[in-house]
């Protein structure tokens, strides 16, 4: 199972982005998905996951309200809107998944699983 991230660029502070994560391999219809970001010097954290039957989704606080995780299996792709972004999402920008079941929030709250994107680079600056 392979993901690959996409979507990530230069911002101006109060912009948009969204972000793709294309899975190949096993269906995606089986595995819930997620997006971690990593700022220089500080940890991995996650900022969203999403049930694998899309029912169920979490979000870190700090991006609730801004962020919203999606997914169209028949595209075995993932996305995450990005709106409203600040110089502090300044990151890379990762999708994960895992064979282990977990519930959505502690999904986010793990930072190893089983399959990890290459990642994409966001910046938010004037």
């Amino acid at each position: 199972l392979q993901l690959v991230e996409s979507g990530g660029g230069l911002v101006q502070p109060g912009g948009s982005l969204r972000l793709s994560c294309a899975v190949s391999g096993p269906t995606l219809d089986w595995y819930s998905i997620a997006w971690f970001r990593q700022a220089p010097g500080k940890e991995r954290e996650g900022l969203s996951c999403m049930s694998y039957n899309g029912d169920t989704t979490d979000y870190l606080d700090s991006v609730k309200g801004r962020f919203t995780i999606s997914r169209d299996n028949a595209k075995n792709t993932v996305y995450l809107q990005m709106n409203d972004l600040k110089p502090e999402d300044t990151a890379v920008y990762y999708c994960a998944t895992d064979s282990r079941f977990f519930t959505v929030d502690n999904f986010i709250k793990m930072r190893t699983h089983d399959y990890w994107g290459q990642g994409t680079q966001v910046t938010v600056s004037s």
